[in-house]
């Protein structure tokens, strides 16, 4: 066991969080990886449920924990939450010990009734996710039908009275010119606007070289982040755009296993909710409880001792950005001390366009035959996929390698 570096009493909060807390803030628990929808860019490639599944006298005692260590809230997820059948339970016990709760949903079990269950209690917070401010930008990645119900969702929790929603958007190159659309959206439904950052992990990482933000569009972001920062929560996703110059509001540091982590449907523990990889796993809450992983695990004492800055170490922006998200650096095949991929001042290109190797998943629970929800991008991305390495050249083209004459090829 690796012994936990000692937090210094003095200094800014973020020199003290970079040591750790005693408990997490607040921590990311996946209740289930089983979910109704199959989208493009899934960090935890969700799909299918996993039989191993926590069961609910287990997930109460996890509640029953973190009450007594203390945590402010817990980021449920999935997957899809809402389809557990013991969710709803699970939320009003929770409550019920003082542990807030956050949940994100795609909004397909958030019905009237729901909704007015949800006004009618505290320390819930409700995050619909929705990833095109239109319906044709959105169910590109999120399948058909899902802006319909997630705006249907939003309805009705306005009218049920429910106070700050919350819309989750990912930030991808469809999306960046739908900035101040989404802000609209939440205004409609007097909710509050989360931008996220697009990681590479999960089926996220079959994706990336299409869906995330061109340099440019980097960029934009910032500038409309700048504008309107103050009013939109970003849950610390781009500090990696401090670079840029000012930083943005919030922390500015990876919290991984720091100040956040993450707990699987089984009860794995892993220091970043966008890693849920082996390479992150800190351990597992069956074999003593939170708590022992938190404060005892080599990975975590790991994180939490003073880090170098590597390859980024002479770079004059990295007391800004950190060096970046250790997440996008490990699922795109970069050094976890080298530059963010998507460095603004164009040092992970240089670092992409050499040599890497990027990991394959540890774990994949994507439903195993399309169904009717499979969004288009995922969809095009398989043809893709398929096109790209045929059998035989004329598996795919009767006609591969032959080139027609001038005289008979169209105008």
């Amino acid at each position: 066991m690796t012994e936990l570096a000692e937090r210094p009493t003095t200094g800014s909060l973020v020199q003290q969080f970079e040591y750790g807390l005693d408990a997490p803030i607040c921590l990311t628990w996946e209740l289930t990886y089983a979910c109704n929808l199959e989208c493009a860019h899934c960090l935890s490639s969700s799909g299918r449920r996993d039989p191993r599944e926590l069961t609910t006298a287990q997930c109460e005692a996890v509640i029953d924990e973190l009450q007594r260590m203390q945590v402010f809230y817990v980021n449920i997820g999935g997957g899809e939450p809402t389809i557990r059948p013991d969710f709803w339970h699970l939320l009003e016990y929770a409550v019920d010990r003082q542990v807030g709760v956050k949940f994100s949903t795609n909004g397909v079990r958030i019905t009237p009734e729901r909704a007015r269950f949800l006004a009618s209690t505290d320390y819930v917070d409700v995050q619909i996710s929705v990833d095109g401010a239109t319906a044709e930008v959105n169910d590109y990645v999120r399948g058909p039908g899902s802006f319909d119900t997630a705006v249907r969702a939003l309805a009705n929790l306005q009218d049920a009275g429910f106070r700050d929603a919350k819309i989750s958007v990912v930030c991808t190159r469809h999306n960046i010119d739908q900035l101040d659309d989404f802000k609209a959206l939440a205004e409609r439904f007097g909710a509050t606007l989360r931008l996220t950052r697009l990681r590479p992990s999960g089926r996220g990482a079959d994706v990336w070289d299409e869906l995330h933000p061109l340099p440019e569009q980097q960029r934009q972001l910032y500038d409309w982040l700048m504008a309107h920062g103050d009013r939109v929560l970003t849950g610390d996703s781009f500090f990696h755009l401090a670079a840029f110059g000012e930083s943005l509001p919030g922390l500015n540091l990876c919290g991984a296993g720091r100040v956040v982590c993450l707990i699987d449907p089984v009860g794995d523990v892993y220091a970043c909710p966008f890693a849920i990889h082996e390479t992150f796993l800190a351990g597992n809450l069956l074999t003593g409880g939170f708590q022992q992983v938190w404060q005892t695990s080599s990975l975590f004492a790991q994180l939490r001792s003073p880090q170098t800055g590597g390859a980024c170490a002479s770079c004059s922006f990295y007391d800004s950005c950190r060096g970046g998200c250790m997440a996008a650096k490990f699922f795109t095949g970069l050094p976890l001390d080298g530059p963010d991929p998507e460095c603004v001042q164009g040092y992970g290109e240089l670092a992409l366009a050499g040599n890497r190797v990027v990991p394959a998943p540890s774990q994949d629970h994507s439903k195993t035959a399309p169904t009717r929800s499979q969004p288009v991008m995922l969809t095009l991305t398989r043809r893709e996929e398929i096109d790209a390495a045929p059998v035989t050249a004329c598996a795919s083209n009767p006609l591969a390698g032959y080139t027609l004459p001038r005289s008979l090829a169209r105008p």
